[in-house]
């Protein structure tokens, strides 16, 4: 038994009920301290050269290879996820998106020339620069603890940006591993601070301790508070507020490889990721056939502690989340679903283990079709066509991933295309958020803003333009003071010049504009 230490978080293994370490709290005070640190840092920070950010970053690398077995073990102690899914869906992704990001932050942060609009003002040079924010808030979930913070400071850190992280309070653990990886950075004092405090409080305390942009991931009615919060001061907030996913196997989909993606993305991590299948939309002529080979594999699916490599799906993180899918599955078979298929399951009363479940029969008048159930459980439905299919998959207020099974690739691109979601993936899901140079992020309410990939880099900075004027020997500018009508009559001439539909008033309009140019060579009229 770890000992407890005062005003400490406890944190316990869901697959035991074994509390293995405490994380000590932060006040309100402590985050004002942290930012102003970070402020401070900052400054000198942001001057670096961005090669210069990306080499002192990229050790994080190095410190991920020597240490994965003991952050996958963490992670599975501290979320419940198997070691094999940390290893796979956080710590191997982690690895993947530095040595991108570094590799790519010169790039996507470089200034950028703009061409010309007109020959009018062709002498007007516009060049697009990216700058960072200044102190970066992240406030992270419990579902992916590592992978999904770890990309957002990385990003933010090479844009420029100081960073103050919060991760969940369900896995502390996990938060305080992670800010030991920062550690193998060269960064400044201060620049990097990690923060631990209730969710209730966070999101006000950030945006009062005068963070310049904050990054939250979290439920629909949390990221709306904080969003009316940070009105109050304007503050920009980049949301990513979850999924209620949709899968649409088409009448040609290669039905093992549908069914086995399915197992995969409505099962891994229990069910309880935001990108996952919650939502099967099978073309009714071979609705039963994927079934049949579906069922197999959830009736075969091992449940158990994550620590062991016997398990296939771990334990759910919190006894909140399991009552959540419970109900949900409750009200799914009182309006007339049929529990299709259901693994075995732990029943010793000690971890928060749930079977995996596939219910048929379902409608969109339940629950689990309508709302985020955010657990081991995928509803199966019957459709006459793709048509059918597309149109229940966009009947959700969420928007996150959503994907298309079928042969017959350029098929399901168009059918993707018209998919109201933010990623849609051929033949596989839940996969994506691994891939840096891929945008994360959904439609509706399922996010404001992106992460990951150089759209991720452009919500790390704000967008400045400088415009520099190759004439700027000349005293003044055409429409420069004082006025009269003959400079009027010059500046009408231009646009007929260049915009009127005759060559005739075209010519006229030169002639016009040519008259009044020389006045930009001279200091007085």
């Amino acid at each position: 038994m770890v000992p407890q230490a005062p005003d400490a978080t406890a944190c316990s293994d869901p697959a035991t009920g074994e509390v293995f370490g405490y994380s000590p709290l932060n006040t309100v005070d402590d985050l004002a301290a942290a930012v102003a640190r970070a402020r401070r840092a900052q400054a000198s920070w942001a001057l670096l050269p961005s090669r210069e950010r990306a080499r002192r970053i990229l050790p994080l690398r190095d410190y991920l290879v020597a240490h994965a077995d003991e952050l996958a073990l963490v992670i599975s102690r501290d979320n419940g996820k198997t070691r094999l899914d940390a290893l796979a869906t956080e710590i191997l992704p982690a690895a993947i998106s530095v040595t991108y990001y570094a590799r790519m932050a010169p790039r996507f942060l470089a200034p950028r020339r703009l061409g010309s609009a007109t020959l009018a003002l062709a002498n007007k040079r516009s060049t697009l620069a990216r700058l960072p924010w200044g102190v970066v808030g992240i406030i992270s979930p419990w579902n992916y603890p590592f992978g999904i913070p770890f990309h957002e400071v990385v990003m933010a850190l090479l844009a420029g940006n100081a960073v103050i992280l919060k991760t969940a309070s369900e896995t502390q653990m996990v938060g305080r591993a992670l800010a030991d990886v920062m550690g193998a950075a060269r960064l400044p004092e201060g620049l990097f601070a990690f923060i631990n405090m209730p969710g209730r409080v966070a999101g006000d305390a950030f945006l009062e301790a005068g963070v310049d942009k904050l990054f939250f991931t979290g439920s629909v009615p949390v990221g709306k508070t904080l969003m009316a919060k940070a009105a109050e001061t304007l503050t920009p907030l980049s949301l990513e507020l979850g999924g209620n996913d949709p899968m649409l196997v088409c009448e040609d989909a290669d039905l093992e490889r549908a069914a086995a993606g399915a197992l995969w993305a409505g099962m891994q991590n229990a069910g309880q990721s935001c990108g996952g299948v919650e939502r099967i939309y099978v073309h009714e002529k071979v609705y039963g056939p994927f079934l049949a080979a579906l069922k197999p594999r959830v009736e075969g699916l091992r449940v158990g502690p994550g620590a062991s490599f016997q398990s296939d799906m771990g334990a759910m993180t919190t006894a909140r989340q399991m009552e959540t899918v419970k109900r949900h599955v409750e009200d799914a078979l009182a309006k007339g679903a049929t529990l299709y298929a259901k693994s075995e399951a732990p029943e010793d009363g000690k971890g928060f283990f749930l079977p995996a479940m596939v219910l048929t029969g379902v409608t969109h008048d339940m629950a689990t079709m309508r709302e985020e159930t955010f657990g081991p459980v995928v509803g199966v439905m019957k459709v006459r066509d793709m048509e059918e299919a597309v149109a229940l998959a966009n009947d959700s207020n969420l928007g996150l991933t959503a994907s298309v099974w079928s042969r017959d690739r350029r098929k399901a691109a168009r059918l993707a295309r018209r998919l109201q979601a933010g990623a849609v993936t051929i033949n596989d899901h839940l996969m994506s958020h691994g891939l840096p140079e891929t945008p994360w992020g959904g439609f509706k309410q399922s996010s404001l803003g992106r992460t990951h990939g150089q759209v991720g880099f452009e919500e790390m900075t704000q967008t400045q333009v400088l415009v520099d004027d190759l004439l700027s020997f000349a005293p003044r500018e055409l429409w420069w003071y004082p006025q009269s009508e003959a400079v009027y009559e010059g500046i009408k001439g231009l646009m007929l010049g260049l915009y009127a539909a005759s060559v005739g008033t075209r010519l006229g309009g030169w002639l016009k504009a040519i008259k009044v140019l020389p006045r930009v060579f001279k200091a007085h009229d």
